[in-house]
């Protein structure tokens, strides 16, 4: 380990959970399941925030199960309990709960319901908190249930059980300028108002804290990697937004930055103000998919509203970055680009030896982070998984964990940044020894898909769900795939995972001009590698044709392994892109590194 590197000072390797916990956990939740009168409750991994970060103390599913990945559901009855999770985390989540105890299901995002129906008993009544579901959720797994059964609302039996849950977090909130945003709060807020009247509706209730801190230009850091302020919003047609947060945050600062449009009051007053909507028997606009229940309970209980069931109106502007975000983005990936290309040239001097570990791993990359005085924080824990750790989609190292890197195995690293200008997110496999020619062919597999993307030109109207088995075709040819998207939405200093769009066949928004994805297709083999390659590109207009075609442009900027490709395997025009893209991070990254980094990324992209 390089001594110079300082240590991390965002991401830690504790052991979060603890399996021994699990036992006397259940057996309290079962207490409280009999005296609530249930036979089970349901357990998420969301907040009311529906976030992939949460903090501390909304993390109850960790908290009974010890699974800690960032999807996943829960249902425990007075029987058994049961851990559903997707493709990802498949090996992670038994490695992490007791097994004797909890049972684990792989679960599709649109085939979850189905199983979680199919292990509740007939006839069980099964609570569920109304703030940490949707109204879709809950419809969809009801509409599947065995005669008798039924889902009730009521408190959180979890929060009864957990004596030392951490409290909401209060932390600063900024503001970002017009050099930032390149939209001004007001005129975000006047788009929005005309999406309601044009589909006439009265108001809507934002309870994503992506959408709020994008409409009103602000950023915090109430969970971890991603500069969210936690809250919620009611946006009128007509009159003064209101926003809802912890009335700690609430302090000149906050008042002062909103003043010019909207107020700022206690969550707690909440409740009321949705019923007062329900009273006046206004047209609320809400996202079924993303709204809590306890949301429509409350406008409903309130008279007679009526509820326009739309997606977030706010997702698609906000996924449609302007030119400032756009520019934003392009310098935070040339930022990153050279921070990544001081750890490769490190890497590749250190990982021959045989010494490194994957806590040295991340822990250096997220040093050379941290000469970038804009970096914020990381965009997510930072995913270094050597040899069969790699095989763990989104495998976090912590000190039970930690694996040494051996010479000749694959090294995976996922990671990415939050700076002031931008977000990140790129995966490298790397090349420790000698190459085997499996991993060639594997690796080059998965590199043709991504530049099959990556190369792509496609008509005005195109879905990511409709372009991913571009990525997947090679591995297809061989008989393999891999089990998670191809791409997914990122946003501008905000969550390095958003919608609507991305690159995957859940994904049937259009890909529209200024929108920015991943483009990362793999190949995990359980127990002895996993190899993805991952850039971020932006969609724009398309040179080529009538003008009613996209493509996409590169933004992140990182050299690709050449001593893991199988030149072979290449056509020429998989050939002229690599070498147009590796001749582009000479030009556009070398001026910005000097001596030793500067000859190594030279020799890292010469043509092949």
């Amino acid at each position: 380990m390089n001594e110079t590197t300082p240590p991390p000072l965002f991401q830690n390797f504790d052991v979060k959970t603890d399996s021994r916990h699990v036992a006397p956990r259940l057996r309290a939740l079962r207490a409280q399941l009999g005296e609530a009168g249930l036979d089970g409750f349901l357990i998420p991994r969301s907040d009311a925030h529906r976030g992939e970060s949460v903090p501390p103390g909304e993390a109850r599913l960790a908290y009974v199960t010890g699974f800690t990945g960032s999807a996943g559901l829960a249902l425990v009855t007075t029987k058994q309990a049961t851990l559903f999770v997707d493709g990802r985390y498949v090996l992670q989540a038994p490695a992490e709960t007791d097994t004797k105890l909890v049972r684990v299901i792989e679960a599709a995002p649109g085939a979850a319901a189905a199983k979680v129906a199919a292990v509740v008993p007939k006839d069980a009544v099964i609570g569920y908190d109304p703030w940490l579901h949707t109204p879709a959720e809950i419809a969809e797994i009801e509409a599947k249930l065995k005669p008798g059964a039924r889902l009730v609302p009521t408190h959180n039996l979890v929060d009864r059980i957990w004596p030392d849950r951490p409290g909401a977090p209060v932390t600063p909130i900024e503001f970002l300028g017009h050099n930032r945003a390149g939209q001004a709060a007001a005129d975000k807020l006047a788009d929005l108002r005309a999406t309601l009247a044009g589909a006439g509706a009265d108001a809507t209730v934002l309870t994503l804290p992506e959408s709020i801190c994008w409409l009103f230009n602000m950023r915090g850091r109430d969970v971890p990697n991603t500069p969210f302020v936690l809250g919620f919003a009611i946006v009128p047609r007509t009159g003064r937004p209101r926003l809802f947060v912890d009335k700690a945050k609430i302090n000149a600062q906050l008042r002062h930055g909103l003043e010019a449009v909207a107020a700022v009051a206690d969550v707690r007053t909440m409740p009321a103000a949705l019923h007062r909507l329900g009273a006046a028997g206004k047209r609320v606009m809400l996202d079924p998919a993303t709204c809590p229940v306890a949301v429509y309970d409350a406008i409903r209980g309130g008279g007679d509203a009526s509820i326009v069931d739309r997606p977030d109106p706010v997702l698609l502007p906000k996924a449609r970055k302007n030119a400032v975000e756009i520019g934003g983005m392009r310098e935070a990936h040339r930022l990153d680009a050279v921070a990544m290309a001081k750890f490769l040239h490190w890497f590749d001097g250190e990982a021959p030896n045989g010494r490194l570990t994957e806590i040295d791993i991340a822990t250096a990359l997220e040093g050379f982070r941290r000469e970038e005085h804009s970096l914020v924080d990381l965009s997510f824990d930072t995913i270094a998984g050597a040899g069969p750790n790699g095989a763990i989609v989104h495998y976090r190292v912590n000190r039970a964990t930690n694996r040494g890197l051996a010479a000749g195995e694959l090294m995976l690293v996922d990671s990415g940044g939050q700076y002031l200008t931008g977000t990140t997110d790129v995966t490298r496999t790397l090349s420790t020894g000698k190459v085997t020619a499996e991993h060639k062919d594997r690796f080059t597999r998965v590199l043709r898909g991504m530049m099959a993307i990556s190369m792509l030109r496609f008509p005005k109207g195109t879905s990511g769900a409709m372009i991913d088995i571009m990525a997947r075709q090679f591995l297809w040819q061989d008989g393999i795939t891999y089990h998670h998207g191809t791409g997914h939405g990122v946003g501008h200093y905000l969550s390095v995972h958003e919608g609507p769009a991305g690159i995957s066949p859940r994904y049937a928004t259009p890909l529209e001009p200024g929108m920015i994805v991943s483009n990362e297709p793999g190949y995990y083999k359980e127990g002895a590698y996993g190899i993805r390659t991952e850039n971020l590109i932006l969609v724009v207009e398309s040179a080529i044709g009538d003008g009613g075609f996209l493509e996409f442009e590169t933004l992140t900027l990182v050299p690709i392994d050449r001593r893991l490709i199988d030149e072979t395997m290449l056509t020429q025009p998989e050939r002229d892109w690599l070498n147009a893209y590796h001749a582009r991070i000479r030009a556009e990254i070398g001026p910005r590194l000097t001596g030793a980094v500067r000859d190594w990324l030279e020799q890292a992209t010469r043509p092949i």
